[in-house]
């Protein structure tokens, strides 16, 4: 869907919205395809390149806000797509940060020797959630996956380091009121758009800026890491606003900047993983490098994460 198909649909202009966004397209689910779905071929992808199977596997965990259902998870749903009989399997609700979060999780946990293989999925269908009506939210969201393997190895390198944290006294400032136990759906607010992200556009974008640049700098300073050694930064596409800002923080250049937003829009917990495989495939990333992600999402969460390639 480009800027110009909304266009058609609500009072906005493709130059509206890449001056604010950087956003020029970004894909869109069809009815009757759901986050199961892009995260089962999202992880066949990923485990391809990692040369495993389903029957290696011992931990999925998968980050998303528009799960299949209610009931049960996705990642059990995926767990059964994918065959993955030998593998224990969760969900995380950390929004735009649940990759990242996920990489924190299955690292501690193949790092005390409980599991052996993860594989850790970011998965979003924001278009079953968008109001298409509301002009300050239809324009930024889109649809996809991302998956990466993780295993014990002996090499030096792979994940240096992790940064999560939280703020829920934010939470209303980004949130999708109806629906779970507090308010359920309802002829009411299925009919008043509290079934729909909600946004206050402004105070996001400043909390963004603020949590983005806290997890770059968190990240460098635990791990005794210079800027200058950052080879790749892979940011959450949420606004090349954002992207930039957390750049210049941190004195990286956009020359060593991952940015698709403008292919994509912001796919919330699958941004980071769709980013990473991209910059893999496309050779942005060689042995040795080391790649920064960072990410900041709803609820509010954000965190990044140090791998040496």
């Amino acid at each position: 869907m480009t800027n110009a198909d909304l266009e058609k649909m609500v009072e906005t202009s493709d130059e509206w919205i890449t001056a604010r966004t950087g956003i020029k397209e970004r894909r869109i689910a069809p009815d009757g395809l759901a986050a199961s779905d892009y995260a089962h071929e999202a992880s066949l992808k990923a485990m391809e390149m990692a040369g495993i199977s389903a029957d290696d596997l011992d931990l999925i965990i998968l980050g998303t806000v528009t799960p299949d259902a209610p009931l049960p998870s996705t990642a059990c749903i995926l767990q059964d797509k994918l065959k993955a009989k030998n593998a224990a399997v969760v969900d995380i609700v950390a929004a735009c940060s649940g990759f990242i979060y996920g990489l924190e999780y299955a690292k501690a946990i193949i790092q005390n020797g409980q599991k052996e293989k993860a594989l850790v999925i970011g998965v979003e269908t924001l278009s079953k959630i968008v109001n298409w009506k509301d002009r300050n939210t239809c324009v930024l969201f889109g649809d996809g996956a991302g998956a990466a393997v993780l295993a014990p190895s002996d090499t030096p390198g792979g994940i240096l380091a992790t940064y999560t944290k939280a703020d829920g006294s934010l939470a209303r400032l980004l949130q999708v009121p109806a629906g779970g136990g507090r308010l359920p759906l309802n002829t009411d607010n299925i009919g008043n758009g509290d079934r729909f992200i909600q946004m206050q556009g402004p105070e996001v974008f400043k909390s963004a800026v603020r949590a983005m640049e806290e997890a770059a700098v968190s990240i460098l300073k635990q791990s005794g890491t210079k800027s200058g050694d950052i080879d790749l930064m892979i940011p959450h596409q949420a606004n090349i606003r954002i992207i930039e800002a957390t750049a210049k923080r941190i004195k990286l250049p956009m020359d060593r900047v991952f940015v698709n937003i403008h292919k994509y829009g912001n796919t919330s917990a699958a941004s980071v993983p769709i980013a990473l495989d991209e910059a893999v495939r496309s050779n942005r990333i060689r042995p040795g490098d080391k790649i920064m992600m960072v990410s900041f999402g709803a609820g509010f969460t954000w965190g990044s994460v140090l791998v040496e390639w």
